[in-house]
């Protein structure tokens, strides 16, 4: 079963996690939200954006989604989706302020590809913001031990933050800035938690580089 395949058929239990953990969500939202550039009029787009779920909460109004039934969901958020991969983005050159990533990059078949293509679609100081979890943290622990039994883990390649900082740096990204949150086993989390910036504490990292002209 290919990863494409495997959300086609779990879209309800998809939706489910964020019914299950709705201060897990906030919190993650909160920490994209301050990597995001901030500024009136700017053009961006979700990678990977499944159901629309933080694509709808950021106000992003675009992205792509291999997925046909996980764009079915996202489009009935307003969200405009296309069939795409991160890998081979359907955008020319230079389009977008901002560019956002957030979990997908577990599921990505060249993560290198990947960050290229989010670069060659940025325009000059544009920004990646990327948000997943630290495999050397506590819910990245927790995950690895549970891949076996889990529908969407056992496919999932979850990365040190080394490994991402080193894949953003070989795209040509530059000036990385990091957030964390999420402190604590997940289903310990019971209210939405604070954004602190670097990493090593939160099992949540959202880094942001940049496009340097």
């Amino acid at each position: 079963m290919t990863t494409t395949e495997l959300f086609d058929q779990h879209v309800a239990e998809y939706e489910e996690w964020f019914r299950q953990y709705p201060f897990v969500f906030r919190s993650e939202i909160e920490a994209v939200r301050e990597m995001l550039p901030e500024g009136e009029h700017l053009s961006g787009i979700e990678i990977g954006l499944g159901t629309g779920q933080y694509a709808k909460a950021l106000g992003i109004k675009e992205g792509i989604e291999p997925s046909t039934p996980m764009r079915v969901v996202a489009n009935k958020r307003g969200i405009e989706t296309m069939n795409a991969k991160a890998e081979e983005l359907p955008y020319g050159d230079m389009r977008f302020d901002f560019v956002l990533m957030v979990f997908c990059v577990s599921y990505l078949k060249d993560l290198g590809a990947a960050f290229e293509e989010a670069f060659r679609v940025l325009k000059r100081n544009g920004t990646l913001v990327v948000g997943f979890v630290d495999r050397d943290s506590v819910i990245g622990q927790e995950y690895e031990a549970r891949k076996h039994e889990s529908t969407f883990y056992k496919h999932a390649n979850f990365f040190p933050v080394t490994r991402i900082s080193d894949e953003l740096t070989l795209a040509g990204f530059r000036g990385l800035e990091f957030c964390q949150t999420l402190f604590g086993p997940l289903d310990s989390i019971k209210e939405q938690q604070p954004v602190k910036p670097g990493f090593g504490e939160g099992s949540f990292v959202v880094v942001k580089a940049v496009k340097k002209a």
